[in-house]
């Protein structure tokens, strides 16, 4: 294991907006499930705020590892279950509330040999479960095109045709198997950064992530099975860091609480079903000067939060939450 991960008896983890979001779901009781339970903040702060029951949710061996130390302390309240958050109606149903904090961890960035970091050199990696194909597999063996459009619908990457292109040539010559050497190749089709501007390699680095690791997949899933698994009245907050994530589940919950409205005015009135959620907030609420002079990681991060109602759930297709989906050429 490198030496920069975090150990059990490191400072604890605070996890980004964990204040705003106590005071949105307060007062806090019963049973909550965090299904992304990553250095175990938000279920710290849970059940220090009044929780009953913590069910930490998380496919990352790594996680489950860590928390062996320190989860004594909750005596018996702190269970984990290794699994992906997608299926967490399959860990628990009935449940009081829901957090999902969604992207990579600092955890996870933190250690070079996970190969999510293109600052630490380590082999090309990314895969948050520790199984299955991983980035490097991805980098070698899809083809321009896919990569391209990888690169494009999940990092937004206007460059994506020209380093799909460079990583094709590249790995002719020998297989890319480590983060600086993708980094660099990156780096080298792009305008060099001014200060203030992320790395050029950002963009490219989360959208290999999120393919690896089927990320708006899952948060797609994972907001349905959170709808499952809530009892009526049970809360779901859900913390963001980029704005399709957030766009995701932004129009999620918009669909879900009836709040989409009827573009036309002239059209018939359709009968809608009665709504899943009920808004707690009405805007995405952001981290205040404290939190950012404290981590500046905060400064992207959004909060949504609602109310599960006694509606019966059920499914919503990808594209109604505006889900990025590969496909056709870029």
């Amino acid at each position: 294991m490198a030496t920069e991960a975090h150990s059990p008896e490191s400072k604890p983890h605070v996890p980004v907006l964990l204040r705003p979001l106590l005071r949105a779901v307060a007062p806090v009781k019963g049973t909550w499930i965090d299904g992304t339970f990553g250095a175990g903040g938000y279920a710290r702060g849970l059940l220090e705020a009044g929780a009953g029951r913590v069910i930490g949710i998380d496919r990352d061996p790594l996680a489950h590892q860590m928390a062996a130390d320190w989860i004594g302390d909750y005596a018996g309240r702190l269970e984990l279950a290794q699994a992906n958050f997608a299926q967490m109606d399959e860990v628990a149903s009935g449940v009081d509330g829901v957090v999902l904090d969604l992207g990579v961890s600092s955890m996870q960035l933190d250690l070079a040999d996970r190969g999510f970091s293109f600052m630490r050199d380590g082999p090309l990696d990314m895969r948050m479960s520790q199984d299955g194909p991983s980035a490097a597999d991805l980098v070698n063996e899809a083809s321009e095109e896919e990569l391209a459009n990888i690169l494009y619908v999940y990092g937004e990457e206007r460059a994506s045709r020209r380093i799909a292109k460079a990583i094709v040539r590249a790995r002719a010559e020998e297989p890319i198997t480590t983060t600086l050497r993708l980094a660099g190749l990156v780096e080298s089709c792009l305008p060099r950064a001014k200060p203030g501007q992320s790395h050029p390699a950002t963009r490219s680095f989360q959208a290999l992530r999120i393919a690896v690791n089927d990320e708006y997949g899952a948060l797609h899933e994972g907001l349905m099975a959170a709808e499952r698994a809530l009892r009526p009245g049970g809360l779901l907050a859900v913390v963001s860091f980029h704005s399709v994530e957030d766009r995701m589940v932004k129009r999620f919950l918009q669909v879900r609480a009836g709040q989409t409205g009827n573009a036309n005015r002239y059209a018939p009135v359709i009968e809608e079903d009665a709504p899943q959620f009920e808004l707690v907030t009405r805007k995405a609420v952001g981290p205040d000067e404290d939190e950012l002079s404290d981590n500046p990681r905060a400064r992207s991060a959004k909060l949504r939060v609602a109310r599960r109602t006694d509606a019966p759930s059920g499914g919503i297709d990808a594209k109604t939450i505006a889900m990025p989906q590969l496909g056709g050429k870029r």
